[in-house]
């Protein structure tokens, strides 16, 4: 597998890209790199803004959903990043979670073929890898199954990777990435940015399970670098370290001048603090950074080998994690004026 050595403006400057889910945190990353570099982007959004000016973006409101609107949106675009997608752990949008994940993924794959789009860049997750394992690091060649995924989201990304299969089964060139938790951002409400505020919040409870974590800019470095590649029919995982929530946490907590949580959630623990996190969520209207599933997976001990991306990308590397948690929040508190 090897990567070209030309850039993606070198190759076809004149061509159009599309970054659907634009207005998210991965998404966005996605189109201010694009757009540094000098590209034209079209950004699709739906219905959070996309707070950006750029005389080379064009901003598009779509819903995936909506087969004839991305007929039009797609006229002209050659290359596609999709990074539109629910993401949630909670049991009441589980039917909203198929319909983005799936259906609107595979609109989106027949959009591109409709539309002979040169290469699509596919967001899944490392959730659709089955992330409870205990026979080692997890890798590309494994997949969600009801043995190893406690998530309906996990499911909604493996069942939407099938669909971008089925893309490149019809002959569309097409990369998919499985990213593990992304940090970054420089908003706080926007996906897994939660984390950081909950932790400037002083959040009270640690767990000692272990994931992988990223920071946005390298995923998004890692989506076009791949897009700018020969390499097709692939999947990859994105993670940069495998730490304890613990770790993150706590760390977290050292850049905001907060103090870290004290209390470690044991299994049963967890039981009970889930159901108070939903019950203070009923009452205060906000979201929730430990549900039933979550509350789960943050027990369990689960590696990713990221190996293979390093491989197919020379000279690629990923940005320390405690690194990535200093920059997300000094932007913080920036933003916030804390």
């Amino acid at each position: 597998m090897n990567e070209t050595t030309t850039s993606l403006g070198e190759i076809d400057s004149s061509k159009k890209i599309l970054v659907t889910g634009a207005a998210g945190l991965l998404g966005g990353e996605v189109v201010r790199q694009l757009l540094d570099q000098g590209f034209s982007v079209t950004a699709m959004i739906h219905e959070t803004p996309l707070r950006l000016s750029h005389p080379n973006l064009i901003i598009r409101h779509c819903n995936i959903l909506d087969t004839g609107s991305l007929e039009e949106v797609m006229t002209g675009i050659s290359y596609v990043y999709h990074c539109a997608a629910c993401i949630s752990f909670e049991s009441k949008d589980k039917s909203r979670l198929f319909k983005i994940n799936v259906e609107g993924t595979e609109n989106i794959v027949n959009a591109c073929l409709d539309a002979n789009i040169k290469k699509l860049v596919h967001v899944s997750s490392v959730s659709a890898l089955g992330r409870i394992r205990n026979d080692g690091e997890v890798n590309e060649q494994m997949n969600w199954s009801e043995e190893t995924g406690n998530s309906a989201y996990g499911k909604s990304k493996y069942l939407g990777e099938l669909e971008a299969w089925r893309g490149r089964g019809e002959g569309l060139d097409t990369v998919i990435i499985n990213p593990s938790i992304i940090l970054g951002g420089n908003n706080w409400d926007n996906g897994s940015s939660a984390i950081f505020k909950s932790i400037h919040n002083e959040f009270k409870w640690y767990t000692e399970g272990t994931s992988g974590f990223v920071g946005v800019r390298d995923v998004a470095k890692a989506m076009i670098r791949l897009m700018n590649s020969n390499i097709t029919g692939e999947r990859f995982i994105i993670s940069g370290e495998n730490l304890s929530y613990k770790e993150v946490f706590y760390l977290i907590a050292k850049y905001f001048g907060k103090k870290p949580p004290p209390r470690k959630v044991t299994p049963a623990l967890g039981e009970i603090v889930w159901r108070a996190e939903a019950l203070k969520s009923y009452f205060t209207g906000q979201k929730r950074l430990l549900t039933k599933e979550t509350a789960h997976t943050a027990q369990a001990t689960v590696k990713y080998d990221n190996s293979k991306i390093l491989n197919a990308l020379p000279g690629f590397h990923f940005t320390p994690i405690a690194e990535t948690i200093a920059y997300t929040c000094k932007t913080l508190k920036e933003n916030y004026h804390l």
